[in-house]
């Protein structure tokens, strides 16, 4: 008599890029889970160092490869590691990041008690010198939510006007979840894909738990494109943002939540145009994005906005 095949608790994806200085501590934390079953999923997105050897020669057998024929970003190698993925629960995990041994055993008991389908937790940040991880959130806040709404999610998500940015937040999803209502990451962001999955989960009728404790623990590095805010990356989060709103149904809360959130993209473009026509010495653009866009002059910081007044003296505008 055959056996049924069992499925691991949660399938880890990891995108990996040229990640050979970082690929294998990432496997190891998710293999070291305690108190939950694993299966691994390297996505390989055509890297040119050693990351595809690392990931095909693992020693233990619940680490897959799959080694992608075109480079196609972060977004499409995820995908690709879900649709491969067996386990109850779905993961993401960052070549360059890792995760504590106990974090999916508390958010699994985390999504049994509240009967979630999605659970997100805490952050532990490692500066870019190294130093003492700080939790991105404080515990006390994240206690009083045991749940995250659509509503509160999408507001911690303005740009230059939230508290806590729930972005950052690395959530796991029931697998079937995410296949009854076909969502996937959107393959056209190179920023903000995780945002929208997880605003998609919730809009699709996900209760999301969160989990207080910092589970997950992100790397900060130099060049990091989620710190590199650039005109096309805004332009693509409004494009998101449209076909989302085009999706699916938003109640009253959620609506005004959205609102303000295309507005603050829509500031921050216009931030960023001023930015740059401070660096061109364009005294006539800069006055023409500001009266465009005047709550854009709020996010200029006083060494920049010195500038500005010397540089309207210098071409003589009172």
């Amino acid at each position: 008599m055959n056996s049924s095949p069992t499925f691991p608790d949660v399938s880890f994806v990891i995108a990996a890029y040229n990640a050979q200085d970082t690929l294998a501590d990432a496997i190891e934390s998710a293999l070291t889970q305690v108190g939950v079953t694993v299966e691994v999923i390297v996505v390989d997105d055509c890297s040119s160092d050693q990351t595809r050897d690392i990931a095909g020669n693992h020693p233990d057998e619940r680490v897959r490869l799959i080694a992608q024929r075109v480079n196609g970003g972060p977004a499409v190698a995820r995908n690709t590691g879900f649709a491969a993925a067996t386990g109850r629960w779905i993961a993401v995990l960052d070549a360059d990041d890792t995760i504590h041994p106990q974090r999916l055993q508390a958010m699994l008991a985390r999504a049994k008690a509240t009967d979630a389908q999605v659970v997100v937790d805490n952050i532990d940040v490692i500066p870019l010198d190294g130093g003492k991880p700080e939790a991105m959130f404080p515990q006390e806040e994240l206690r009083k939510r045991p749940l995250m709404t659509l509503a509160e999610f999408i507001r911690s998500n303005v740009i230059f006007g939230s508290t806590f940015n729930f972005g950052y937040m690395k959530p796991i999803f029931e697998r079937q979840f995410l296949v009854a209502h076909e969502l996937r990451f959107d393959e056209t962001l190179r920023i903000g894909e995780d945002y929208a999955l997880l605003a998609s989960a919730l809009a699709s009728g996900a209760r999301c738990a969160i989990e207080p404790s910092a589970g997950y623990v992100y790397n900060l590095r130099h060049g990091s494109i989620s710190r590199v805010l650039k005109q096309q990356h805004l332009d693509a989060m409004l494009e998101a943002d449209k076909k989302f709103l085009a999706r699916y149904r938003l109640d009253a809360d959620a609506m005004a939540a959205q609102q303000r959130r295309t507005r603050s993209i829509r500031e921050a473009g216009s931030f960023l145009t001023l930015v740059d026509e401070l660096k061109r010495g364009s005294v006539g653009g800069f006055l023409k994005t500001a009266m465009g866009n005047p709550r854009a002059l709020m996010h200029l910081r006083m060494p920049i906005a010195v500038r500005m007044r010397r540089l309207v003296k210098t071409a003589g505008v009172n």
